[in-house]
């Protein structure tokens, strides 16, 4: 047991300089206006690299346009924004970091698992961001607050791969 709350702390450490109050709410305001487009997010980090597809067994050497508007693509769609969601939720309150850790370092340890890379999450990361700038409400603020919160994430989740 002490050994989680050590790792807990360690991971919740590697966030060099949490989100201010203003970032938080910049995030979630940002968030709020894409969240439910569950299915297209996905399938803008699938059409801009073909590679996350293809690490995707049910998805793997499909044709996008024909698995887009099926159950499984919304379900597993579902799935990743909704993990954003929740981390979304989650900044701002430095009381709700070891949920952040313990939800980021669930997720580095199944992707690590999967043979999932640093550039591959770095992929995701760039068409989530190039998604986001594109249909949320967005100005240099909006883009500080992303890159602050994101560098905090990624950080976590690199230290475990």
């Amino acid at each position: 047991m002490k050994f989680f709350a050590v790792l807990a702390l360690c991971i919740v450490g590697t966030i060099a300089a949490p989100l201010s109050a203003d970032q938080a709410a910049t995030v979630r305001a940002s968030w709020a206006g894409v969240r439910h487009n569950e299915v297209d997010i996905l399938a803008a980090v699938f059409s801009d690299h073909p590679d996350i597809q293809a690490r995707f067994p049910q998805f793997a050497g499909k044709d996008l346009a024909s698995i887009k508007d099926t159950g499984a693509f919304a379900v597993h769609a579902g799935r990743i924004v909704g993990f954003i969601s929740e981390i979304v939720a989650l900044v701002g309150n430095e009381s709700n970091a070891p949920a952040m850790a313990t939800l980021i370092n669930e997720l580095s340890t199944s992707h690590h698992n999967r043979g999932i890379t640093k550039g591959q999450f770095n992929e995701f990361r760039s068409s989530l961001v190039s998604y986001l700038s594109s249909h949320a409400s967005w100005n240099d603020a909006t883009a500080d607050a992303w890159t602050h919160g994101l560098d905090n994430i990624f950080g976590m989740i690199f230290a475990h791969l």
